[in-house]
């Protein structure tokens, strides 16, 4: 029997379903692949066709979330905004549409993001990542941020390390409504635009420098 495309939107989308319900009742590590196979209703053998690792369907949902919030984002976006302030709604509406996800999703991006890892463990962590940083490229671009002093690799690595560093504070942060990972992001962004700042500074030093000596 042929397996149509509608066929198979359905039972992709019926292994996800049971996958988030696993993972917010028993965690992303205590789930097993044959939990989720036997919870959708197919072998697990079957499941692997659909996705070939835990980390790759539990990315997918993120994924999912943070495509929801991209959109967001950039339908409120002004256009007049701060650059730190940008930044910071950017990262904030990220973090509400992983609310949902919030009882596991540490475990899994700890693995799938880790820094330490020079590749990601799977393709979706991967897309999460460039479209991450693309649209933080944009609005960058967008205010002129980028200096010349600061390749802009190195730019966007020091922002996605902080990014870690909030997304870290954030699986964890008790506090309520978690009051505190907000000032630990708002810091973080004043930071990071600051060092933006601070290199296009010492770029016109040195450009100064070298200009009074050809003078002289």
């Amino acid at each position: 029997m042929r397996v149509t495309a509608a066929k198979k939107e359905e039972t992709r989308r019926r292994i996800i379903e049971c996958a988030l319900k696993l993972f917010n009742d028993k965690g992303f590590e205590e789930t097993t692949t044959r939990d989720i196979a036997e919870a959708a209703g197919i072998a697990a053998g079957t499941m692997f066709n659909y996705f070939p690792t835990k980390e790759a369907l539990a990315m997918t949902i993120i994924c999912e979330a943070m495509d929801g919030a991209k959109t967001e984002f950039e339908g409120r976006l002004r256009g007049d905004e701060a650059l730190d302030e940008a930044l910071f709604a950017h990262v904030a509406v990220g973090l509400r549409h992983l609310t949902p996800h919030r009882s596991y999703v540490g475990e899994v991006l700890e693995t799938a993001l880790s820094p330490f890892s020079r590749d990601a463990v799977c393709e979706q962590a991967q897309q999460l990542r460039v479209n991450h940083l693309e649209t933080v490229g944009g609005v960058l671009t967008g205010a002129g941020a980028f200096s010349s002093s600061m390749p802009v690799t190195m730019t966007m690595h020091l922002y996605w390390t902080l990014y870690l560093g909030v997304l870290s504070f954030w699986a964890a942060d008790e506090s309520p409504n978690r009051e505190d990972t907000l000032v630990v992001l708002d810091q973080s962004m004043r930071l990071f635009v600051e060092s933006l700042s601070a290199g296009s500074k010492d770029a016109r030093e040195v450009n100064d420098g070298v200009n009074v000596t050809q003078d002289r």
